[in-house]
């Protein structure tokens, strides 16, 4: 998306200010309130995200790997999450809001491209910056005179500069959550793909990368296996955390491990998130003892 996006006019006496304020109203109100609308729509824009990814099919690990026709698809598919997400009916155009048709529109790019049948009508605005991690929810009436002259082979056109001013923002530069992989040496990813098995890559994955919650989504990608979450535990020696165990590392789950991740003084997890650390101070190891785990002695 643009850096520098100009201040919303959607201010009282704005043609379209009693209309989008209206709307905007209802979609945080069907969304459970502000903060709870802050809180799922990145998430689900996540979800759309990595779910055409298919890390763990693939091993595709970035948006920029897909087909075209998945890009495009991503865009039908936050449709279909966003509705669920707001509880809204189909309507003549995406979706109907206070009786009202509104188109939904979705980028991964800096601008959208809005269909003749949406002119005039409200669209709801959806953007991903995968670079950036920010994500943007806004509602604009797509009056000719907000768009460019031009129109694509489609008889589309995107809102020109100055029609980003008619922009009623919900969610602006708002972060989202980061694709994991961006965030990662690639010498580092390349050292975790190259195991031959999924218990060697799942361990090099929580060598490499130790004290920081790590979804489970992307233990599976890294696993490619069904039964990820039974390698992921103690297997008869076998298991990753038998594998890391003898390294000095703890495997720890967010679901069954909260108390000994709270007492390490660890990143907090969620119920799906799994972390490891290598416990260095005497307390620590018998921390860890206690919550059944059998280090190796350290040398010297």
């Amino acid at each position: 998306m643009k850096r520098n996006l100009p201040d919303s006019q959607i201010t009282p006496g704005h043609p379209d200010f009693d209309l989008l304020d209206s709307l905007a109203r209802e979609i945080t109100a069907r969304a459970g309130g502000a903060l709870t609308l802050e809180q799922d729509f990145p998430a689900m824009l996540r979800h759309c995200i990595d779910d055409v990814i298919m890390t763990p099919k693939t091993g595709r690990r970035s948006y920029e790997e897909l087909e075209k026709t998945e890009k495009t698809y991503i865009g039908t598919r936050v449709e279909i999450e966003l509705r669920a997400l707001l509880r809204l009916p189909r309507g003549r155009l995406d979706t109907e809001i206070l009786g009202r048709d509104v188109d939904i529109k979705n980028t991964m790019g800096s601008n959208w491209m809005i269909p003749s049948e949406a002119l005039d009508h409200p669209c709801l605005l959806v953007a991903a910056d995968e670079v950036r991690a920010r994500c943007y929810l806004g509602l604009i009436v797509a009056r000719p005179s907000y768009l460019t002259k031009g129109k694509n082979k489609d008889g589309k056109g995107s809102i020109s500069a100055a029609g980003f001013g008619n922009i009623l923002w919900l969610l602006c530069d708002h972060a989202y959550p980061a694709n994991f992989w961006r965030a990662q040496d690639p010498e580092v990813v390349t050292e975790i793909f190259s195991g031959r098995t999924g218990n060697a890559r799942m361990a090099s994955l929580f060598r490499h990368i130790p004290n920081t919650p790590i979804a489970r989504d992307v233990v599976e990608a890294v696993a490619q296996q069904k039964d990820f979450m039974r390698r992921i535990r103690s297997d008869k020696g076998r298991g990753t955390r038998d594998l890391l165990e003898r390294d000095g590392m703890l495997l720890l789950s967010g679901q069954y491990d909260s108390q000994l991740i709270k007492a390490l003084d660890l990143p907090a997890c969620s119920s799906s998130e799994f972390i490891s650390c290598t416990p260095k101070t005497e307390q620590a190891r018998h921390l860890a003892s206690q919550a059944g785990f059998s280090l190796p002695d350290i040398p010297g």
